[in-house]
């Protein structure tokens, strides 16, 4: 998906055209993003990766830093070798970002303390920023230091928040109906749903729920009755309807722009975030 992003924003950019530097900068979103999710199964201890084993499964944590480390130096070079300095700061600025949000996401974990702006921040920063870079870099391989780049980064960051929504949505059941995970609750992960029914429940619910997700996050009937009451009380109604306004306001940008069938593309992958089943 990310590659696509690159690769339709230049065309909508540059008249269906693309240049060396679009798919540098295609290679180098992709190198980066893996990079990161072999990191991450390290730090989530995770032993799977779309269902199969990951690195660190296979063959341990050091192995698996080291190779991560390997891709983001390739990445990097890549930018480096061809000058492609401006496409090298889009990418570093969502590399830091990325872990800033990734630590500050585990600092509220302790705290339980997540407001609905500081998740925003989370989620933009772990994963809307990614998207942004992508969009951007596509803006910046064909129009370089042109008002397009942080038009598209921008645009790029709102779907970014609206598919980490979707998401966080799956938490409580495909289409948010049918069988529970609960697995955000049992790793302590806050989220837009449990967010906006904390704040919006009884002092006794709301000592339940955080009580629920502090001490008895393992327990699949206590996880299974906080989705529950986390449904019963409108969490999902309202996360479905702050992610369709960060989808409604990325097309808005794009409604900006002439149409094309790279415009078209966009607007099919915007309303893919929303509609995706996975």
């Amino acid at each position: 998906m990310r590659p696509m992003f690159v690769f339709l924003v230049a065309k909508m950019m540059n008249n269906g055209e693309v240049s060396e530097r679009t798919y540098r900068g295609a290679s180098v979103i992709e190198l980066i993003h893996t990079a990161t999710l072999v990191h991450d199964d390290v730090v989530d201890d995770s032993n799977r990766r779309r269902g199969f084993f990951s690195i660190n499964a296979l063959w341990k944590n050091k192995i698996a830093v080291l190779i991560g480390d390997f891709l983001l130096s390739k990445g990097l070079l890549l930018s480096i070798d061809n000058n492609d300095f401006d496409l090298l700061k889009i990418i570093s600025v969502a590399v830091r970002e990325m872990s800033e949000g990734e630590l500050l996401q585990i600092e509220k974990a302790r705290q339980l303390d997540i407001t609905e702006a500081i998740y925003y921040e989370i989620i933009r920063q772990k994963t809307a920023t990614l998207i942004a870079a992508c969009c951007s870099l596509g803006a910046a391989s064909v129009k370089p230091n042109s008002p397009e780049v942080e038009t598209m980064r921008k645009f790029g960051e709102l779907i970014g928040m609206a598919f980490q929504i979707k998401d966080d949505l799956f938490d409580y059941g495909k289409e948010a109906i049918g069988k529970p995970t609960g697995i955000d609750i049992k790793e302590q992960k806050m989220t837009l749903p449990l967010i906006y029914v904390l704040n919006n429940c009884t002092k006794k619910e709301k000592s339940w729920l955080i009580n629920s997700v502090k001490n008895h996050n393992k327990d699949k009937k206590r996880v299974n009755e906080v989705i529950a009451f986390v449904k019963e009380k409108g969490g999902l109604e309202y996360a479905v309807s702050k992610m369709k306004a960060f989808q409604e306001e990325a097309l808005g940008i794009l409604a900006n722009y002439p149409e094309s069938p790279y415009k078209a593309s966009l607007n099919l992958m915007v309303d893919y975030v929303i509609d995706r089943k996975k």
